[in-house]
């Protein structure tokens, strides 16, 4: 048996909390409202069981729930959660005043993204342009793994198969959507030269360039991404924008190396 098979097997398991973060997870991943038995449905749980979890996330301001569609939604009080959990995060605090620079240089929105579960990340460290140019995005927004510039980077270096990787992309809504055979061939660019680049497909307008960043198994687990407007971008030279991010990253995972020592 492997270590991680035994650490799963000697842990107790508690159905409740399992349940109640399922529910909360699918929650977050609902774009509107959701009643009890599709909620239920979604998550093949009894819908008496879902209702009663419910009602206690809703006494703790977990979840919403709205008495007159008699649906339910995320609640505001996982807020101070996840800023808590930002605050404390040591990669939040390294690359924070990276962006700031890159923003600064660049004129370019910046931002930095974790994994938070398979198949989406969450907004971790952002740094607005000093151009009038800003994008609608916060601390904790979150977003599929598989999006935009930063999601080439996931499939090129992430182990994801072909079902579904093709189910995955086929979910992803963008302002002009890749053909995707296209987008297979941009995750082999992106492969090989260490950076991705969305030239306007996820926003329009807008140019997207990420780079990944690994953790100690090879895995990317997190990204730098630079948003801007496609006409600065391209006058500035995406080429230069993405080593500037680049060594950013390389000097990032430096000074996590020399903490760890």
């Amino acid at each position: 048996m492997l270590e991680e098979e035994r650490a799963s097997a000697s842990k107790r398991q508690v159905p409740a909390v399992t349940r109640a973060i399922a529910i909360l997870r699918q929650l977050a991943r609902e774009d509107e409202p959701i009643g009890v038995n599709p909620l239920a449905r979604a998550l093949d749980l009894v819908p008496s069981t879902c209702l009663h979890i419910l009602r206690v996330l809703q006494d703790e301001g977990l979840v919403a729930f709205d008495p007159d569609t008699k649906r339910y939604s995320i609640g505001l009080g996982i807020l101070p959660l996840a800023r808590s959990a930002i605050q404390r995060n040591a990669f939040t605090a390294l690359v924070q005043p990276r962006l700031d620079e890159l923003s600064a240089q660049f004129g370019v929105t910046s931002i930095a993204t974790q994994l938070t579960d398979p198949g989406h990340m969450v907004v971790v460290a952002l740094s607005h342009s000093t151009l009038p140019f800003r994008l609608q995005v916060d601390l904790g927004s979150r977003f599929p793994a598989l999006i935009s510039a930063t999601g080439r980077c996931f499939a090129a270096f992430n182990r994801i198969g072909e079902k579904r990787l093709r189910e995955e992309f086929d979910r992803l809504v963008w302002d002009h959507p890749p053909a995707y055979e296209d987008w297979l061939a941009q995750i082999e660019e992106t492969r090989a030269r260490g950076f991705a680049v969305d030239p306007g497909t996820y926003i329009s307008g807008v140019t997207v360039t990420a780079v990944p960043l690994f953790d100690a198994s090879g895995r990317m687990t997190r990204s730098i991404v630079a948003i801007g407007i496609s006409e600065r971008v391209q006058a500035t030279g995406v080429q230069v924008l993405a080593d500037a991010m680049l060594a950013m990253r390389d000097d990032i995972a430096n000074m996590q190396i020399g903490m760890e020592n």
